[in-house]
């Protein structure tokens, strides 16, 4: 295994505008899942009769299942492993629905190299509806690190 596979970018290596991406369809298992490990076990989320009576007249995702994919790009691809989160924020635009497809993405908006951190703007789409957006800080260690 590479270093950068092992430890992700270093933060000299960062450039803003840098971004990175990953998608996935969300499954009745990662909902389920998801509640579970969470302890969200809202019937929004997985009674789907109760979830008739609601506002959405379904089931919809946890917003937060939505909001970990951009985890995924950035302790992942993005800066990638070694790195901490420090601070995310999450708009939820619009519901998720079991099956459907989100495609998360990251974008490297700021470097502040007094403290290491990388600041990013973070979305999510199903197709091209914005479903999340916001931004996150994480901390990424130096080469010399």
């Amino acid at each position: 295994m590479s270093e950068q596979e092992l430890y992700g970018y270093r933060f000299e290596e960062i450039e803003v505008g840098m971004s990175a991406t990953f998608g996935k369809t969300i499954t009745e298992a990662d909902i389920l899942a998801f509640a579970g490990v969470s302890g969200d076990i809202n019937p929004s989320h997985i009674n789907e009769e109760f979830a008739q009576t609601t506002r959405m007249k379904t089931r919809v995702a946890h917003g937060m299942l939505t909001a970990s994919l951009v985890s995924a790009i950035l302790g992942c691809k993005l800066p990638g492993p070694g790195c901490l989160y420090v601070n995310q924020t999450s708009n939820f635009r619009k519901p998720v629905f079991p099956g459907d497809t989100v495609n998360a993405r990251v974008e490297v908006t700021g470097l502040r190299p007094d403290k290491n951190f990388v600041d990013f703007e973070t979305t999510c789409h199903v197709g091209d509806k914005l479903v999340m957006d916001g931004s996150a800080i994480t901390w990424v260690p130096s080469i010399d690190t």
